[in-house]
């Protein structure tokens, strides 16, 4: 029997893109493919989040975009990490690992 994918929490979405898009630029398959490549297909992000999600941060100046082809000659939107949503990864990235400290404090004091 196979594992059901984990659904992100609330928050990290953003974090994982704009991790994804600090490696390269990429259309939203792509970036949602390499989410789920890079966790082992434990996380898996749906259309239905994703491009809110790519709109949003878009809007905030966290990311670009320009249209192009994708490798199967395709018309596609390719989405750029700026400069601006290199230093709120920066930022969010410091706070998650602040919440995986703090959850993992919990973990180690709490008995099963």
């Amino acid at each position: 029997m196979q594992e059901s994918k984990t659904e992100l929490l609330r928050g990290t979405l953003d974090l994982l893109i704009m991790k994804t898009l600090a490696r390269s630029s990429s259309h939203g398959y792509g970036i949602a493919r390499s989410i789920e490549q890079t966790t082992r297909d434990v996380l898996h992000v749906e259309e239905g989040s994703l491009y809110p999600a790519l709109y949003r941060m878009e809007a905030k100046g966290w990311i670009r975009s320009e249209w192009g082809v994708s490798d199967t000659n395709r018309r596609a939107k390719y989405y750029y990490l700026t400069d601006i949503g290199r230093e709120q990864l920066k930022r969010e990235t410091n706070s998650w690992k602040r919440i995986v400290n703090a959850v993992g404090l919990i973990l180690r004091e709490q008995s099963i």
